[in-house]
């Protein structure tokens, strides 16, 4: 059952949403001549070939169908409008980890993270833990490698 709540993304996160489906949609018309090509082999009980196809062509229908619901639920947001002294969606964040070492995190939507470059899920354990933190506050997060602490040193909407 499709939930009807809204996602927040970043543009760059729509725009990369909107390229997938269209690359998704593309593929439809290939998919159907290679089942068309594995038909025209034979008896379909044993044709590996028509049964890739149907697969490939399930797994297609269903991304689709998935980033579909997810662009009718966007709510783009711009980190550039957004101001205060709290951490929100979109907020670029400076943090202290336990030997005053500085690492930076912005704060995005689930389809958007990529930890690798300093972007956080805001469902993500360390996401929830950081949302509405101010300056100079401490958060403790429980990671898989155990408890981690930070403390918030800076907070920008870039």
């Amino acid at each position: 059952m499709a939930t009807v709540d809204k996602m927040p993304m970043l543009q760059e996160g729509y725009e990369t949403l909107t390229a997938d489906l269209r690359r998704l949609k593309t593929e439809r018309p290939k998919i159907v001549d290679a089942i068309e090509e594995a038909r025209a082999h034979g008896d379909l009980s044993e044709n590996a070939e028509y049964h890739a196809a149907k697969e490939q062509q399930g797994q297609n229908e269903a991304t689709i169908s998935d980033i579909e619901d997810k662009l009718s639920r966007a709510q783009i947001i711009d980190p550039k409008d957004l101001s205060g002294d709290k951490v929100v969606f979109g907020a670029t964040v400076t943090l202290l980890d336990e030997d005053d070492k500085p690492v930076t995190y912005q704060i995005v939507g689930q389809t958007e993270a990529n930890a690798k470059t300093g972007r956080i899920s805001y469902n993500s354990p360390l996401g929830r833990a950081l949302i509405g933190r101010k300056v100079d506050e401490e958060v403790e997060v429980t990671v898989p490698s155990g408890d981690r602490y930070y403390v918030v040193s800076k907070i920008a909407f870039i």
